[in-house]
């Protein structure tokens, strides 16, 4: 079997694995969350005739919102993830980005489960913008658009400069189409520094959303998910700022 042979079907035993962790890990989470929802770990604490009910967030809660948005922005660091994979040989940027990928397709199972189990649609009703769950007065300022503004390190923008959704980047730190376009083209060295930039925004963009769910959100469960997603992607800031400069660059912002 010859050498590109062979990395097809490294790739595809990956992507076969990734999709059946993610499968696997949102059904675990649903009954997870089944049990934490017995015991009072949600919303609301137990109802008062003695049954032990827990009322399930509703379609416009921080709850909700969160689940549906952070599910769309990790669906785009899979797909960059992937796109990467295939455009350099760097074992280093490869294996963040399997990371990456894997990482956040089982979050993002996660988090579809969660609203499957809440019998709550996966798209904002009434026409309800991305992040609207953020633009609520609680700890946090709106922009003009009327969604929750981003600083640098992904926390809520003091000057509430807001964020407008343009060129298929509906939320903070999404890449636009033009981006994604770019890495497609690029290779080697090129594509390595352009993910890790993109990644670097997205990041940012995402610590600043589970800042809000941590503040906002009312489900126990969810907001440790949402504050860990804080801490690991934190962390991965620090990394991929040492992977650009081991490269001779830096991040964008």
């Amino acid at each position: 079997m010859d050498t590109e042979a062979v990395e097809s079907a490294r790739r595809t035993r990956r992507t076969r694995w990734v999709a059946g962790s993610a499968v696997a890990l949102a059904l675990l989470f649903a009954g997870a969350a089944t049990v934490a929802s017995a015991r009072g770990d949600g919303p609301g604490g137990r109802s008062g005739d003695g049954a032990g009910v827990v009322s399930a967030p509703s379609a416009r809660s921080a709850d909700a919102g969160f689940a549906r948005d952070m599910a769309v922005h990790h669906q785009q660091a899979v797909e960059m993830s992937f796109i990467v994979r295939d455009r350099t040989r760097d074992e280093d940027v490869r294996r963040l980005a399997y990371d990456i990928a894997n990482t956040q397709a089982n979050q993002r199972g996660m988090l579809l489960g969660w609203l499957d189990l809440w019998e709550l649609p996966k798209t904002a009703p009434d026409g309800q913008p991305p992040m609207h769950w953020m633009a609520d007065g609680q700890g946090g300022h709106s922009g003009h658009s009327g969604q929750a503004g981003h600083s640098a390190d992904g926390s809520a923008d003091e000057e509430g400069t807001g964020f407008t959704a343009h060129d298929g980047a509906f939320m903070p730190g999404m890449a636009t189409r033009a981006e994604l376009g770019r890495l497609r083209a690029a290779d080697g060295r090129q594509a390595e520094i352009l993910y890790l930039q993109l990644m670097t925004d997205h990041h940012k963009g995402g610590v600043g959303m589970a800042r809000g769910c941590v503040a906002r959100c009312t489900v126990k469960v969810e907001k440790r998910l949402a504050q860990g997603m804080v801490d690991a992607q934190r962390s991965e800031l620090d990394l991929m700022a040492d992977m650009l400069r081991a490269r001779g660059a830096k991040p964008r912002s």
